[in-house]
């Protein structure tokens, strides 16, 4: 089994809490409405001091936002370091992102990847890592707005099985790392982390030649491209991926 009962309470927990960090709708202590279904949740979560009452409503806790800041450090690596593996040519050792910067619209880059020749790579990559699958799947569930808490009846989706299930479904049969071998996996791995690299310091450049072109002065971070260089590393895991999320 990829998801557990705990990987599903802290995936929840996580919609919940982007929510109510970064979202409008407000969670009141006396629950109404389409939000009664996750009153156990809430309760649970303020057992455990991740959040707590503020007159009528729930709100984060140092300790929930704590999570909450270390969950979005590792979507923000997922987005850079693991989303390139998603698509990838195994016959001929290419990667679909190499071209990334070719397409000017979101459809053109979404008709040249809808190609049978990717394979996608995230799941064994993260396997090859120890790095636990289900979060990965779940994070491109995040990316495809597949939790959309401005959408009717979110709450009832968000508890139901069907989303759960189709992340375990994605996890049982995406390739595996021992389908592909110890040997490409690594030389795989080594070939998308120089591409990340490289697609760092293009996106870099760019971001400065439009400021330039503004009339702006914009410092670059130069540190955002040499916190991933350890990743030249097939085997290299940020200690951020080593901490759980929630303690149940």
């Amino acid at each position: 089994m990829f998801l557990t009962d705990d990987n599903k309470k802290s995936f929840k927990a996580i919609i919940l809490l982007n929510e109510m960090v970064n979202g409008t709708h407000k969670f009141q202590t006396v629950a109404n409405g389409d939000d009664e279904i996750l009153e156990p949740l809430f309760i649970e979560l303020m057992s455990k001091g991740y959040v707590q009452t503020s007159g009528l409503y729930y709100q984060v806790t140092a300790k929930g936002q704590e999570v909450f800041d270390t969950f979005m450090k590792r979507y923000t690596e997922y987005l850079k370091v693991y989303d390139i593996f998603s698509y990838v040519d195994l016959e001929k050792g290419e990667f679909a992102f190499a071209r990334y910067f070719d397409f000017d619209t979101d459809d053109e880059w979404a008709n040249f990847t809808n190609d049978e020749r990717f394979d996608d790579l995230r799941i064994a990559v993260a396997i090859f890592k120890k790095i636990d699958p289900a979060e990965i799947v779940f994070m491109s569930f995040i990316n495809e707005n597949r939790f959309d808490t401005a959408s009717n009846g979110w709450q009832m989706d968000l508890v139901s099985d069907n989303d759960w299930k189709e992340i375990e479904e994605i996890c049982k049969t995406a390739i595996k790392p021992e389908e592909v071998g110890e040997d490409a996996m690594v030389d795989m791995i080594g070939q998308g982390s120089e591409l990340m690299i490289k697609l760092l310091e293009e996106e870099q450049k760019e971001n400065q030649n439009n400021n330039n072109n503004n009339g702006t002065e914009t410092i670059v971070e130069e540190e955002t491209v040499e916190y991933y260089e350890p990743y030249y590393d097939p085997y290299y895991v940020s200690p951020i991926w080593l901490v759980p999320l929630f303690l149940w």
